[in-house]
């Protein structure tokens, strides 16, 4: 079943777009999932160098590039789910902990990509603070009734907020449905209910 997004960011289709020194954005975790990760795998072969390429190219260009320290949560989370997949196609399926616990040398390869990975990401990138406390939690949940998205991206959101940064380069539609920010993608889905809406910006 196809998504309905109902757009309420300003949409901007990344492969038909060049970064600008005045920008600043925020950098989600699927993209430094593709830009540091040599195992990084994808459904749409384009995602391993539309994103990779947008990110050097503001770079280039000398855009700030921040990221999320709740980043390095989903990026392990995922980092670990593709090594044990690679894995599983020489010895059969294993559960996610029997390989976290019982495989002591895949464990070391793991951490060392994870570590190697998260280092590319602070070499090329600037941290934005997150504070989870009550008040934070509580806002969240509020936002969650009109913001769809996961409960992560609620945290990352707020982080943006508090920075003043309304730039995301991301593959994740949920963030399509925010209002106030710019989505910077190549998600074609997202793309084209953009289109149909209005809200896609060309710059």
């Amino acid at each position: 079943m196809s998504i309905n997004y109902v757009v309420q960011a300003e949409v901007v289709d990344i492969t038909a777009d060049a970064p600008q020194a005045a920008d600043v954005f925020l950098v989600d975790t699927n993209v430094w999932y593709w830009m540091t990760y040599p195992n990084a795998t994808s459904n749409i072969p384009s995602r391993l160098s539309d994103y990779p390429n947008y990110l050097n190219n503001a770079l280039g260009a000398g855009a700030k590039i921040h990221h999320s320290g709740l980043s390095l949560a989903e990026l392990a989370h995922i980092i670990e789910k593709t090594e044990r997949e690679i894995y599983e196609k020489t010895v059969g399926s294993i559960k996610p902990k029997e390989y976290r616990h019982n495989h002591h040398a895949e464990r070391s390869r793991v951490v060392s990509e994870i570590q190697a990975a998260w280092g590319q990401v602070k070499s090329l990138a600037n941290p934005l603070t997150t504070c989870i406390d009550g008040p934070t939690t509580e806002a969240a949940l509020t936002r969650l009734t009109s913001e769809k998205v996961d409960g992560y991206d609620l945290f990352i959101l707020d982080s943006m907020r508090n920075h003043g940064v309304i730039q995301l380069i991301t593959d994740d539609g949920d963030f399509a449905t925010v209002h106030g920010i710019q989505v910077f993608t190549a998600n074609r889905n997202v793309i084209n209910a953009a289109r149909g809406q209005g809200k896609l910006l060309t710059r």
